[in-house]
């Protein structure tokens, strides 16, 4: 895959043979998937593919292979000229995001007393895989509750106030969502785990403000230097795979009614305004709704363990990056209406966007992009100069495989040379520690740096861990 160096921070892929537009990739040279059998670049190319793409094929500054679409894409088609929804450029974990939180507290308590608060967290916080959550629910009837309402329905049950929704994307649940698009396999995937972290590179985190890049943002967002936060990522448990594994099969078989060829089996789509279009919509729609519950309970799990040491927690943001909306952006000086899929990718919202909440008109919409265990994390802002549909970097971006990982790392190790970091961990597993290894993962100092450079977001506010939680 030939690439052509556009600035520092950009690259472009020419169109060639089936491409309806060029790919373009924001990255630093060093960051440029190079790794053998990372099949990203060309990932890249076969999205440009899709019909109804507009503008480019785009990849954020983290950007690595996944399924059928890398993961850090985002491309947009036009609904009303034939565009299409793809959900390999959603993701299995629909909806998995970043829930910010800001203490009342600066860093530097009592050795003692982060470990107690660790000890706390790693007690109460469900994490791994399969069923074990902080909401059990009574059945379908209230499950479907959650798919409409998200958020907003666990913090009327007592998970939450009321200005949480305000500082959550879509004030907490994304419109459109039709419960009955989710199959039964996925609801009783669901009904056993409101309210836990899952597996993988899952986490919820506590840390501190290390730097502060842009005080006055900072302050809009609630956060100064030396501050504790909480982040959480997390994103749909097992009810968002089996939306996504059931609606992916029924999209690739009706690729030859819809009269589309790709070249790459992984990238099935359909019209977004056909019938299974739709109803992919709106399974979507409810998957995405249970993940921001979801992080709602665990912000609450967070809570009741600072709520210990008298310290309260406030919420600075929660942003989705793997989902796929209808939204209206400018092409070539016309208004369209766009199905933006961001995989890997979060929103960023620039200063005077009519979507941000009142008290961050000004400022903008917090981006945040985590690092891995030892590493740093940034909060960012959205910037107005940003042409990839408001779109940016959600993390550091992984570099080895899990396999590798393991063959790399002893979770023991790693574990202790974590703790002499001063990183208090709590694993569910040693193995689930190795996998997670920050050298798996890009140079999230790099991966700021590049979303900067490229105009995608800027920087406000880099975060250290204290202690981590992993699933």
């Amino acid at each position: 895959m030939t690439l052509v160096q556009e600035t520092p921070f950009r690259f472009r892929i020419e169109r060639q043979g089936p491409m309806r537009v060029p790919g373009v990739v924001f990255a630093a040279r060093e960051l440029v998937p190079q790794v053998a059998g990372d099949k990203a670049l060309e990932q890249v190319a076969n999205v440009a593919t899709l019909p109804g793409i507009v503008r480019a094929s785009y990849a954020m500054p983290d950007v690595h292979w996944g399924y059928g679409f890398p993961i850090g894409g985002v491309a947009a088609t036009d609904v009303e000229a034939g565009g299409v929804i793809s959900p390999g450029g959603v993701g299995f974990d629909i909806s998995c995001g970043v829930r910010l939180l800001a203490a009342g507290m600066d860093r530097d308590p009592p050795a003692s007393g982060m470990r107690r608060l660790m000890d706390i967290l790693g007690d109460t916080v469900p994490r791994g895989l399969g069923p074990g959550g902080l909401w059990e629910l009574s059945g379908r009837a209230q499950l479907e509750k959650i798919l409409v309402a998200g958020a907003g329905y666990a913090v009327e049950h007592g998970h939450g106030v009321p200005r949480d929704l305000e500082r959550c994307e879509d004030r907490g649940a994304l419109a459109g969502a039709d419960p009955s698009q989710v199959g039964q396999r996925a609801a009783d995937r669901g009904l056993k785990q409101v309210g836990s972290l899952g597996s993988a590179n899952h986490f919820l985190e506590v840390q501190a403000v290390d730097r502060v890049y842009d005080a006055e943002t900072a302050t809009a967002f609630g956060l100064h230097q030396g501050q504790v936060c909480v982040m959480i990522h997390c994103g749909s448990r097992g009810l968002g795979h089996q939306v996504c594994t059931d609606h992916v099969r029924v999209m690739d078989q009706s690729l030859r009614a819809y009269g589309i060829h790709l070249p790459d089996r992984q990238l099935a789509c359909v019209p977004v305004v056909s019938p299974p279009g739709r109803a992919y919509l709106g399974a979507m729609a409810a998957a995405a709704n249970y993940a921001r519950a979801n992080r709602q309970l665990l912000t609450q799990a967070a809570r009741r363990a600072f709520a210990a040491a008298g310290v309260g927690l406030d919420l600075v943001y929660d942003v989705s990056h793997n989902i796929a909306k209808i939204e209206s952006h400018d092409v070539d000086g016309v208004s369209r209406q766009l199905c933006v899929h961001r995989k890997g990718a979060t929103r960023a919202l620039p200063p005077g966007h009519p979507d941000l909440p009142a008290d961050l008109t000004r400022a903008g919409q917090p981006v945040m992009v985590p690092g891995t265990m030892g590493t740093a994390s940034y909060v960012m802002v959205g910037t107005v100069g940003n042409d990839a549909f408001w779109s940016s970097a959600h993390g550091a971006g992984r570099v080895w495989s899990r396999h590798q990982a393991l063959r790399r790392v002893r979770g023991e190790q790693l574990g202790g040379e974590l703790e002499a970091h001063g990183i208090a961990v709590r694993p569910v597993s040693w193995r689930a520690l190795a996998e997670e290894a920050p050298d798996a993962y890009k140079d999230v100092d790099a991966v700021a740096t590049a979303t900067e450079g490229a105009g995608l977001a800027r920087r406000v506010v880099r975060l250290v861990p204290l202690g981590v939680v992993k699933g």
